[in-house]
């Protein structure tokens, strides 16, 4: 097995934080169907716009999400694949380990220490 360098790891972290959002992870998990406009999102997530906005052009920026114009409005679709299977192996994986995850208190403490 190779071992990973720490640019690979740094990297793999930052993927990671784009699916560690609960905002960003109801957009992904939104458009798991198919390509939305912006509205249908905020309908269905129920983010303020802004906010869905600001979140969708993280996602894009990332390279998780790409985006169409089409006349006055911007269409929003999972970039690859690969990204829905990773929602779905998620689900899957929590599925199994649903407890432990509701139960740790590491992760947030963590998370909250560092903002």
């Amino acid at each position: 097995m190779l071992l990973m360098t720490a640019t690979d790891l740094q990297l793999k972290a930052k993927l990671f934080r784009g699916f560690g959002d609960a905002s960003r992870l109801s957009i992904l998990e939104t458009l798991l169907p198919g390509p939305l406009t912006v509205g249908e999102i905020v309908e269905r997530t129920r983010l303020t716009q802004p906010n869905a906005s600001n979140h969708l052009a993280c996602l894009r920026d990332c390279g998780l999400v790409t985006s169409q114009q089409a006349g006055r409005y911007v269409t929003y679709s999972l970039s690859d694949p690969r990204v829905a299977d990773m929602l779905r192996l998620a689900s899957s994986v929590l599925a199994d380990v649903a407890r432990g995850v509701y139960e740790c208190t590491r992760v947030d403490r963590r998370e909250s220490a560092s903002a």
